[in-house]
C-alpha cells in the first residue's frame, strides 16, 4: 500500500504554487495576523466589555463544528487548568442538561448558518442563557443572537472557516479576559500578531523548502501517515488542529493525540504494520532518491512540544521517540516559542496551516474545495 508521491518541485516553484492553488488558501492563511487586529477593533466597536456585566458566570459554553469549534479549544487552553470556572466545548445539537440561566454561551460560526450551532444558540436562548455570538454580519446567527437579546460580533470577512481561527477566536478572548477569566490585553494581542507575521513571512511560498518550515514539515510527512502527539493541553490542541488541517486541506489522514493518555493507548502502533526497518528519527532525507524504495506506507511520528512540559510527560516523549526510531518510525519535533500561551499557540498553528496546505499543493491537491462535505450536506438535506 502506498500513498501519493509529492512533486517535490512544485513547492519552490511560486507560480506552479500559485497556478495549483485557485482559492488562495495560502493568502488566506497569510492574514492570521490581519485578522487579530481587525477582530480586536470589531469586538471594541461591538461593546464585548458588555459580556462581564452580569459577573462571572458559572461555566462558559462555546458552541461550534468543525474550524469553528477549533475556538473553543483555544479559549480552554489559553483560560489553563487554573481556571475558576469551567470552559467547555459542545460540538452538536444540544447542550447539556446542566446549562443554564447562570452560563455564558458563546455561538461561533464562521457563515453564520452552521445548523448545529443556530440549533445549540435557539436551546441557549430558551434556557435564559447569557449568548454572545461571532459569525457572519447580517447571517441566521446575527438574527438569532440579536432576538435573544445577546451580542453578536462580526467576524472578519477576508478569510476561509478553516484559515479564520484568529478572527473568530479574539472576540471570545476579549470576552473571557473582560471576566478575569483569561489574559488577553492589548499588547499581548499585538505580539500574537507579529508572532503570525514572522511566521508567514518564514513560510512565504517565495521561500524555499531548505528554510521554510511550511514546506519542510510538509514534505517530510508527505507518503506517511503521521501520529501527532501534543506534550501539553495547549500543544494537544495543536496537534487535533494539524489532524483536521490535513483532513480538509490535503484530504489526508492522521492520528491526533496528547501525552501522556497516548502512551498509554496510541503508542502500540509503533508495533504495527504500518512501520518499517528502514529510516531513523530526525533523519530523513526527503530529498533523497526514491525510485529503488519499496511502496509501502508507514507512520511518522510528530511531536509538538510546549516550552511547559510535566516532567514525566517530557520522560514520555523522549522515550517514545527511542522506541519509534528502534522500529524505524521517523520523528519531526514542532517546538513552541514564547512566554505567552496565544504566542506560542500563534507560532505553532501557522506554522501546521502552512505545511496543511503546502502538503495539499505537493500532492497536486486543490486545498480550497470540499466536495465529500458538500455531498454530504445534500444527502441530508
Amino acid at each position: 500500500m502506498s500513498l501519493p508521491e509529492p512533486d517535490y518541485g512544485r513547492l519552490d516553484d511560486p507560480e506552479a504554487l500559485a497556478e495549483a492553488d485557485p482559492g488562495e488558501m495560502l493568502r488566506h492563511v497569510a492574514s492570521a495576523a490581519a485578522q487579530v487586529r481587525e477582530a480586536r477593533l470589531l469586538a471594541t466597536e461591538a461593546g464585548i466589555d458588555r459580556v462581564a456585566g452580569g459577573g462571572r458566570p458559572r461555566a462558559v459554553v462555546i458552541a461550534g463544528m468543525g474550524a469553528s469549534a477549533a475556538v473553543g479549544d483555544l479559549l480552554s487552553t489559553v483560560c489553563g487548568l487554573g481556571c475558576p470556572i469551567p470552559v467547555t466545548t459542545v460540538r452538536g445539537h444540544r447542550l447539556p442538561g446542566w446549562v443554564g440561566v447562570a452560563d455564558l454561551v458563546i455561538a461561533v460560526s464562521r457563515s453564520g448558518s452552521t445548523e448545529e450551532t443556530l440549533g445549540l444558540v435557539a436551546d441557549a436562548a430558551r434556557r435564559g442563557c447569557r449568548l454572545l455570538c461571532v459569525g457572519a454580519g447580517g447571517s441566521p446567527l446575527a438574527d438569532m443572537a440579536v432576538q435573544a437579546g445577546g451580542l453578536f460580533v462580526p467576524a472578519p470577512s477576508a478569510a476561509r472557516s478553516r484559515a479564520a481561527l484568529w478572527g473568530l477566536a479574539v472576540p471570545p478572548l476579549l470576552a473571557l479576559d473582560a471576566l478575569g477569566l483569561a489574559a488577553a490585553p492589548p499588547e499581548v494581542l499585538e505580539r500574537t500578531a507579529e508572532r503570525l507575521e514572522e511566521m508567514s513571512h518564514l513560510c512565504r511560498p517565495a521561500s524555499e523548502s531548505f528554510v521554510n518550515p511550511g514546506k519542510q514539515t510538509a514534505l517530510e510527512i508527505a507518503g506517511s501517515i503521521p501520529v501527532i502527539w501534543g506534550t501539553s493541553p495547549l500543544t494537544g490542541m495543536v496537534a487535533r488542529r494539524f489532524a483536521a488541517q490535513l483532513a480538509t486541506d490535503a484530504k489526508y489522514p492522521a492520528i491526533p493525540g496528547e501525552l501522556p493518555e497516548a502512551a498509554h493507548g496510541q503508542v502500540v502502533v509503533f508495533d504495527g504494520p504500518f512501520t518499517s526497518a528502514g529510516g531513523s528519527a530526525g533523519e530523513e532525507d526527503f530529498f533523497r532518491d526514491r525510485v529503488d524504495e519499496p511502496e509501502t506506507t508507514r507512520l511518522r511520528l510528530v511531536v509538538v512540544r510546549d516550552t511547559e512540559e510535566h516532567p514525566q510527560v517530557t520522560r514520555r516523549w523522549q522515550a517514545s521517540v527511542e522506541l519509534a526510531a528502534e522500529r524505524g518510525v521517523p520523528v519531526t519535533e514542532l517546538v513552541a516559542r514564547g512566554e505567552h500561551p496565544l504566542e506560542r499557540l500563534a507560532g505553532l498553528t501557522a506554522h501546521v496551516d502552512y505545511a496543511s496546505v503546502y502538503l495539499a499543493l505537493a500532492l497536486g491537491t486543490d486545498p480550497t474545495p470540499l466536495p465529500a462535505i458538500q455531498e454530504l450536506k445534500v444527502r441530508i438535506s
